[in-house]
């Protein structure tokens, strides 16, 4: 049930943002989809995994190839269905504190969930570059079997 909710709130957040990046219409409900597939992966490995960067790392990928999937599909640019699906990964309550601890004077606290909040911030940037960058490497294979 837990899991339902997070999909549901995942993709909700989704729409939301792309409401305010004004993305078509017609694009929306695609791109929600899209982060609450990443969301659910990153939550499903969040529970499983120790780290807390590889389920931030994994679900970008996902997001991100997803993305590239559907761009080369519907012939419109993949951050359009990117950047709205990475919004759930990033690493708010994170930023949030650290600032929280900066003006209380707590700067072990603020080191500490500052750098959680950049090595998570890096691994989505390294997830999309690499799905990015597998999906350019085996398109051209792709489009001769098309054809």
């Amino acid at each position: 049930m837990e899991l339902l909710f997070q999909a549901l709130y995942s993709f909700f957040c989704v729409v939301g943002f792309s409401v305010i990046f004004n993305l078509p219409r017609k694009l929306i409900v695609i791109a929600s989809i899209n982060g609450m597939i990443g969301w659910i992966l990153y939550y499903g490995l969040q529970n499983s995994s120790a780290s807390f960067i590889v389920p931030a790392l994994i679900g970008s990928i996902c997001v991100g190839f997803i993305g590239e999937i559907l761009a080369s599909i519907q012939r419109h640019p993949a951050t359009l269905y990117i950047i709205p699906g990475i919004i759930p990964f990033v690493p708010g309550y994170g930023i949030y504190y650290t600032m929280y601890h900066i003006v209380n004077q707590d700067f072990q606290n603020a080191l500490t969930t500052g750098a959680e909040s950049l090595f998570v911030a890096i691994s989505i940037a390294c997830g999309i570059v690499l799905a990015t960058s597998i999906f350019r490497l085996i398109k051209p294979y792709l489009n001769r079997v098309k054809n």
